[in-house]
């Protein structure tokens, strides 16, 4: 009886631990497995970051290359740009090229035609009426030296000898009374209306007198011009209002006062 009762303990013991034992496999399993798909799940995550990575460093490259491509899409244009530019700036150095050539013919030319021109004035200064004799003939004086200056334009010598051409043109319409002296050393203000006439008279006023054309000379007035000829001497120094006066005529041309 007792070895039968032993036989069925150890027989459940057996059993018991076999159980056990087969109980005991599916819980390593299960924990390996855990571990397993934890271990996944974080190369997961970590091949997913690298993913992200790589994608983020793609953008940014493509982003790049968009720019760069902007860029020299940009360059190219300018490019273009300056190389239409270069182009035309070379044409109008050509053509300045050609105008400064053309210039440098033309003033070989200009000299002696201002030289004819300054020659011509005082050829004219000489054979005028003679008023301002030494500022005039000082003018012409100094365009003479002003040619011979190398330091000084063309265009501004011919501007001096323009402007010495427009005083002498104005003095035909003008009046003017100025203190002077006569070739024989008297002193007398002088009256020019224009170059109509040419009158003086003495500081005391007892002597009038006119330059005659014909005669080439100094030709004194009787005393019925002594009134008129003071009147128009204070109308040229605004002295008195603007009237009619009586003046000898005709006015000379001529030379010989200063």
């Amino acid at each position: 009886m007792l070895r039968k009762r032993l036989s069925r303990l150890g027989g459940a013991f057996l059993v018991t631990a076999s159980i056990a034992i087969v109980a005991q496999a599916p819980a390593q399993t299960l924990a390996e497995a855990v571990e397993t798909r934890t271990n996944a799940n974080g190369e997961g995550q970590a091949s997913q970051a690298r993913v992200d990575k790589l994608s983020d460093e793609t953008d940014a490259i493509t982003s790049e290359y968009r720019s760069v491509l902007k860029q020299i899409e940009s360059l190219l244009v300018y490019n273009r740009q300056l190389t239409g530019l270069i182009r035309t700036q070379e044409q109008e150095m050509a053509s300045l090229q050609s105008q400064i050539d053309d210039i440098e013919v033309v003033e070989r030319g200009v000299s002696p035609l201002m030289e004819r021109m300054v020659n011509s004035l005082d050829a004219f200064v000489s054979l005028d009426v003679p008023f301002l004799g030494e500022e005039r003939d000082q003018r012409v004086h100094g365009l003479r030296e002003l040619m011979d200056r190398a330091d000084v334009t063309n265009a501004e010598k011919y501007r001096r000898i323009v402007e010495a051409y427009q005083i002498e043109n104005d003095y035909g319409r003008t009046i003017e009374a100025y203190r002077g002296t006569l070739d024989n050393g008297k002193t007398v203000d002088f009256l020019r209306v224009g170059r109509i006439a040419l009158v003086y008279q003495t500081l005391d006023g007892e002597e009038t007198g006119v330059w005659d054309e014909e005669a080439q000379d100094w030709v004194e007035l009787d005393s019925s011009f002594r009134t008129p000829i003071k009147q128009g001497l204070k109308i040229a120094r605004k002295q008195s209002a603007p009237d009619l006066i009586e003046l000898p005529l005709p006015a000379a041309t001529g030379g010989g006062q200063s």
